[in-house]
Parts: C-alpha cells; sequence; structure tokens
C-alpha cells in the first residue's frame, strides 16, 4: 500500500481546494443564465473524487455520473475544457454538445454519463475487454446509494466476480437521492457490502470524507484489482451541501435534520485535512498554488466567454441515425 506522506497529504489538500473553488465559482456564476446546462455540484464529497483518482495510474479508466465535475478534475481533466462544456461552446471537452453531465476525455479514459446505474455495467464491460487483452489496468466506477438499487447493480456483480474483472465498484454514499433518504427507499436491515460479498465481491468501507482514509483504501483495493484477485466494491459515505441539481443551498427545505447538516459541516473535508495538518492551508507551497488556481480558474471563464458556440450544421455532427 501507498504511504501518505505529508508532501502527498498536501498535494491532496490542493486538489481538493482547486475543486471546491471551482464550483463555488461555478455556482455565483450560473445565475448569470450563461450556463445553460443543469449542474450538480460535489461540494463536500471532494475526498472521494480525489482520493480515489490518485490511487490510480495512467491507462485505467473512470466511468464517472451526472455529479462528474469533480471525477473528471482529480483524473486530471482540462480546467479550461471543463469550463467551456459548461457554457456550451465549441472549445469544451464535447464541443459543446455535452455539458456539466457529460463529461468526457478519451485521451485520460474519463467518460461521464448521467443515467443512475449506467456507469457500472459500463466500467464492467471495459474491464471485460482489458481482461480478453490482458492488459493491466482497472476500470473505475462511480456511482450514488440509489444506483445500487438498479437491477443492473446485481448483474454487474456477479459477472465481474465470475471472471474475476478489474473492476472498482465506488459508491459514493450521500445520503440522499434528489430529496429522498436512503431511509426511505431502502430496508432497515439493507447491507450493501453484505450484498457485494453474496456476489462474490470483495467489499469494505471507510469515511467519504477523510481523503487520507480513502487514498488508503483506494490503493488497497486497486493493487488487490490490478493484481487479478477480483473487483473490490467500497463504500464511502459522505454529504453533499448543495441541492441536488444546481447552484444553491435548499436546507430551508426541511428535507435534511438540522443535525445532520451539523455533523457533517464539522466532517467536511477540507476541514479534516486541517485538523490532520494544523496549518496545511498556510504552508508556502500552498498559499502559491492556491492564488494560481483563483487566477487559472478566472482564466478559464474568461476564455469561455470568449469562445464561440458550435457552428448550426454541427448540430448533426454525432447523429449516426435520424
Amino acid at each position: 500500500m501507498k504511504n501518505i506522506s505529508d508532501a502527498l497529504l498536501e498535494r491532496l489538500f490542493v486538489q481538493m481546494l482547486k475543486i471546491r473553488l471551482t464550483e463555488e465559482k461555478i455556482a455565483s456564476e450560473y445565475q448569470k443564465q450563461e450556463m445553460r446546462c443543469p449542474v450538480h455540484l460535489s461540494i463536500g464529497q471532494e475526498a472521494i473524487a480525489v482520493g480515489v483518482c490518485n490511487a490510480l495510474s495512467s491507462g485505467d479508466f473512470v466511468l464517472s455520473t451526472h455529479r462528474s465535475h469533480a471525477h473528471y478534475l482529480a483524473r486530471g481533466g482540462g480546467l479550461d475544457t471543463m469550463i467551456a462544456e459548461l457554457f456550451g461552446k465549441e472549445t469544451g471537452c464535447c464541443r459543446g454538445n455535452g455539458g456539466s453531465m457529460h463529461l468526457n476525455d478519451p485521451d485520460l479514459g474519463f467518460f461521464a454519463d448521467p443515467i443512475v446505474g449506467s456507469t457500472i455495467p459500463i466500467a464492467v464491460g471495459i474491464a471485460f475487454g482489458m481482461w480478453l487483452q490482458q492488459k493491466p489496468n482497472v476500470a473505475v466506477a462511480f456511482f450514488g446509494e440509489a444506483a445500487t438499487e438498479e437491477g443492473v447493480f446485481s448483474e454487474s456483480l456477479n459477472f465481474a466476480a465470475l471472471h474475476k474483472l478489474p473492476v472498482l465498484f465506488v459508491c459514493e454514499n450521500n445520503q440522499y437521492s434528489v430529496y429522498s433518504h436512503l431511509s426511505v427507499r431502502q430496508p432497515p436491515d439493507r447491507d450493501l457490502l453484505g450484498i457485494a460479498v453474496a456476489h462474490g465481491v470483495s467489499a469494505v468501507s471507510c469515511d467519504g470524507n477523510d481523503v487520507a482514509a480513502v487514498f488508503r483504501c483506494a490503493s488497497k483495493a486497486v493493487d488487490s484489482v490490478r493484481g487479478g484477485v477480483g473487483p473490490v466494491l467500497i463504500e464511502l459515505p459522505t454529504y453533499r451541501k448543495f441541492e441536488h441539481c444546481g447552484p444553491n443551498n435548499d436546507d430551508h427545505l426541511n428535507y435534511r435534520p438540522k443535525e445532520d447538516i451539523d455533523y457533517w459541516e464539522d466532517k467536511d473535508p477540507l476541514a479534516i485535512l486541517k485538523r490532520t495538518l494544523p496549518g496545511i492551508e498556510n504552508r508556502p507551497e500552498v498559499k502559491r498554488q492556491l492564488e494560481a488556481i483563483k487566477i487559472e480558474i478566472e482564466h478559464a471563464f474568461d476564455l469561455a466567454r470568449a469562445a464561440t458556440f458550435p457552428p448550426t450544421q454541427a448540430i448533426h455532427r454525432y447523429t449516426y441515425a435520424r
């Protein structure tokens, strides 16, 4: 398992800061209605994306969800191309055709699909292809806890376990599907880890807001998967701070208990790492990178606004049947 040095924790902290500041900027700018696609923000969930993606190697594949910004940036996706895609511009990573929920970068092996549960069989399919070709790579499927209620979840676990495929299932359990808590959607004694194990898939849970814990857990799981032992599922409890879809805080709707909000505020990923390494935010290199990130974000928005929209004749560019 990889060791976690202070230098590595510093790097993970900076990556989480970049995601947080980028999404806070998206939230503040969204009101201007220049970004016309829906946005699902990951504020409060950054540790999972950063911890898992830093455990991966070049050539591995990442399958993301509708809440894809953090995964995209943590995997090394370009900030300029992501913001341009949100603006629907030709310079976006999908040339303005996809928007927030369809961030894709084939060179990175990164693909986002907003259909709930869809990342699971796609990752299994990619892993099956790598297994057939005897490639030493791993496919990672990010998904929320609601996706585990889909039939394809069980089918995918079974197929992956049967062939010992190199796939890592990552469940970002933020407790809610839109306004519905998992307690009203799932039986009280439902055991996600037990379900995975019953299908022959190794399973483990760790604190999804502690980036060091996520990195340790993901590193061990990736090493196991890459070593041919078979698929692994990681459940990572976490919490989103903003509404399910959109740039606002929706706590006034009272569907989330105040004590839960306070509990998870104390478990903010950035706050946890600050307690782990007191004063990390004041280290000279961190402060230098923070200022560079702020400039990079502003530049990305300026470039996106200045870029052109796709030409009208390109409307059928990716239409293969009419």
